[in-house]
């Protein structure tokens, strides 16, 4: 028999062949049967221990400077899998780390590090990732370890008297969202400077968050209550003060800090104990920020300063000024959660979007709770990708571009209201409504900003495809 002729004969037998083939894994799991192996390096327990501490201690100190805990897991995995230890179990909780490996001999690897409370560091977290993309590309064990632990110890990026400035410069900012004149600007920046110095203070005397949370509260509220003094030196812009502006603005500092992206996202990633106890710490400072405010309130009553409540919700000012106010904030939050140049202009570019989504919102007819989380969305979701391209901090861009929005004078308006109210249940039910709202608004900035940073990371995914692909192309 000829060559062709037992090609033609068993020609109509191979689309059979593939037919078979294809019904049969649409079937069966590992239709093939072939034995799939795995080269495992030789990792004895002392190098096991010591990739393990690498990427423990990484990945603890990303908790610490304000990364998501998904976040955390991932680099801890992904730099125990450049150094040869994989599989790797990792347990991150609110407050601990656990990891757990196998040498090749089999003995197990564990470790634990206790976390111990978050202080933002957006400059180290930079640092770090650049680290772990180091780690990936082959940087040796002996260097990742050295540099991580020169990371560990680099101090905070600016002095206390900056981070001050900051925290007093975003009142400003939310005073010029508001429109007020440049005194009511002035008084914003003092009471904000001397709630940030007072909490500065009871800091270095290692006193809980919690009471540092109500002195702030209580300095800002005497503060804005004493304003209406300076109408008697007869200067024009003392008569149009706006106490309850300066309130607001600090209440906006306040809550600056707090982690309610962060808790929505680890929720949203399916880290309970995590997001339990983020929304746990959001809703003990909130609360503290509220006594403090309540406590001096009531002194206010009592020495003869009360305020009146507003009947209505604070004007916001004109567009421009809104928008100029909204990059104040972003820059004030990026100074004093310690981040660089970079991090500094993209949270500015990135307030402006977010403002700009949350004006679009309200001008089709948005409520204010969908429209501040259509802005955090747009502001997280765009944040997550120049984050990426330009290697920085998704966490650290989001986090500005979103402040601007949270309910300051809401929250004041709400509380004023409440204490106000006396016997008069018609005010006490509104100022429960008003608060009401604003925590509507606060869940709709999170929700905003979780659902865009998870819509980002596919993206962001893509995007690092692309450009690996055409790495490998140019070689």
């Amino acid at each position: 028999m000829r060559a062709d002729e037992v090609t033609a004969t068993d020609a109509p037998t191979a689309p059979r062949r593939r037919l078979s083939s294809s019904l049969k894994s649409l079937l069966l799991q590992g239709g093939d049967g072939a034995a799939h192996t795995t080269a495992i390096p030789v990792l004895d327990q002392q190098l096991a221990t010591r990739i393990i501490e690498l990427a423990v201690r990484t990945g603890e100190t990303m908790l610490v400077v304000g990364a998501p805990a998904s976040e955390v897991t991932r680099a801890i995995v992904r730099i125990a899998a450049a150094y040869g230890l994989h599989p790797l179990h990792v347990d991150v909780t609110y407050n601990s780390i656990t990891a757990a490996g196998r040498a090749a001999d089999g003995a197990p690897v564990t470790t634990l590090r206790v976390v111990h409370g978050a202080a933002p560091d957006h400059a180290k977290l930079q640092r770090l990732q650049a680290l772990l993309t180091e780690i990936s590309a082959g940087l040796a064990l002996e260097d990742a370890e050295d540099r991580c632990r020169e990371i560990r110890r680099t101090p905070f990026r600016y002095r206390p008297v900056v981070v001050i400035a900051a925290q007093a410069l975003l009142a400003v900012g939310v005073a010029v969202m508001f429109g007020v004149n440049p005194l009511n600007m002035a008084l914003a920046f003092v009471a904000a400077a001397l709630a940030a110095f007072t909490q500065y203070l009871l800091a270095r005397a290692r006193v809980p968050f919690f009471f540092s949370q109500i002195a702030g509260g209580f300095v800002l509220t005497i503060v804005a209550a004493l304003t209406p003094l300076l109408a008697g030196t007869g200067w024009d812009q003392a008569a149009s003060i706006r106490p309850s502006v300066i309130v607001a603005s600090g209440i906006v500092l306040m809550l600056a800090g707090l982690t309610v992206v962060g808790a929505a996202q680890d929720a949203i990633d399916g880290f309970a104990l995590t997001a339990l106890g983020r929304l746990l710490e959001l809703v003990t400072q909130t609360v503290g920020v509220v006594l403090g405010i309540l406590l001096g309130l009531e002194l206010a009553r009592v020495l003869g300063f009360a305020m009146a409540p507003p009947s209505q919700a604070l004007p916001l000012g004109p567009l421009a000024l809104q928008f100029l106010g909204a990059a104040i904030i972003a820059v004030a939050v990026a100074v004093f959660n310690g981040a660089g140049l970079r991090i500094v202009v993209i949270s500015a570019a990135l307030s402006f979007i977010a403002w700009a989504g949350f004006v679009a919102a309200s001008t089709l007819g948005f409520d204010t709770a969908a429209a501040s989380g259509a802005g955090a969305f747009l502001g997280s979701l765009l944040g997550i990708l120049i984050a990426f391209r330009l290697h920085v901090p998704s966490v650290a861009v989001t986090i500005a571009a979103i402040l601007p929005m949270v309910p300051g004078a809401a929250v004041f308006r709400g509380l004023l209201t409440i204490v106000e109210s006396g016997d008069d249940p018609a005010l006490l039910l509104g100022g429960a409504v008003t608060l009401a709202g604003a925590a509507t608004v606060g869940v709709a900035l999170a929700v905003g900003a979780s659902l865009g940073l998870y819509l980002g990371q596919p993206l962001t995914a893509t995007l690092h495809g692309v450009t690996r692909s055409r790495a490998r192309l140019r070689r």
